[in-house]
């Protein structure tokens, strides 16, 4: 058994069991794991490994959505010597563990989701990018993302970028961004438009569109759903961002899109 699938948790918390190795990977909204002592709070940048028969509590709040993964540890993908990546899988569900995922494998299971939904039915598809994605989460155990070296009072758009993308189904405001800097909020407003020509709130929202750009490009979701991923109150809202930063409607990019 080799398969991904798209759940919401339930809100209030479910114990379970299973005979089966487990992935449990944060969509959208906020979840919550304890799998034999080890919290975890999911959010898109976070993945649990559950190994076989390891007792776990779920739950979510009412916007959540997880990607999960189920594995039978006799499944070729994780026994098969013949298998490329057999040493690299094997290990991983030797106990309770998580895994940060940088922005690149969160964009790639965000699409896998939207995929797996527009097929719920398509059992090789399902199949097929469980296996993929594995191989993914297990490159980054192995090769872990470096520290960024960011010091007290460094103000990084790259790494705010990436805090945002992280961020971006919630309401982020310039206190968090600046936090994040570990600088108040007008100073981190000052050193930012310094820095980069423009005000944090507009920096917001061109990382927000530029998901947005993304999500029209590679799903199908409606606009509404688009909307609501990358933080807009409303398709109107996003809309309105959209002929203002980009001078067209997302409708249109996508009808644009699909032209080509």
């Amino acid at each position: 058994m080799l398969n991904a699938r798209v759940l919401t948790l339930p809100r209030d918390t479910h114990r379970h069991e299973h005979v089966h190795h487990q992935v449990v990977i944060g969509l959208r909204g906020q979840a919550e794991l304890d799998v034999e002592g080890l919290g975890v709070a999911l959010d898109t940048g976070q993945a649990c490994l559950v190994p076989t028969s390891a007792r776990h509590d779920f739950q979510g709040n009412d916007r959540n959505h997880v990607l999960v993964i189920d594995l039978d540890r006799d499944d070729p993908a994780l026994t098969d010597p013949r298998h490329g990546e057999y040493e690299r899988l094997a290990p991983l569900f030797d106990r309770p563990q998580t895994v940060s995922m940088d922005q690149q494998l969160c964009n790639m299971i965000q699409i896998c989701a939207a995929e797996l939904n527009q097929s719920p039915d398509n059992a090789a598809l399902h199949s097929h990018f469980a296996a993929g994605i594995m191989h993914c989460l297990s490159h980054r155990v192995d090769h872990p993302t470096p520290p960024t070296g960011r010091t007290r009072h460094t103000v990084s758009p790259e790494h705010l970028r990436d805090w945002i993308l992280r961020h971006l189904h919630l309401k982020i405001t310039i206190r968090d961004l600046a936090a994040e800097a570990c600088l108040s909020v007008s100073r981190f407003h000052e050193v930012f438009r310094d820095l980069t020509g423009i005000s944090p709130h507009q920096f917001v929202i061109q990382v927000r569109l530029e998901r947005v750009v993304e999500l029209l490009h590679y799903s199908h979701l409606p606009l509404a759903e688009v909307a609501f991923r990358t933080g807009f109150s409303s398709q109107g809202a996003l809309t309105n961002a959209m002929k203002k930063y980009r001078g067209i409607t997302p409708s249109a990019l996508r009808s644009r899109y699909k032209k080509r």
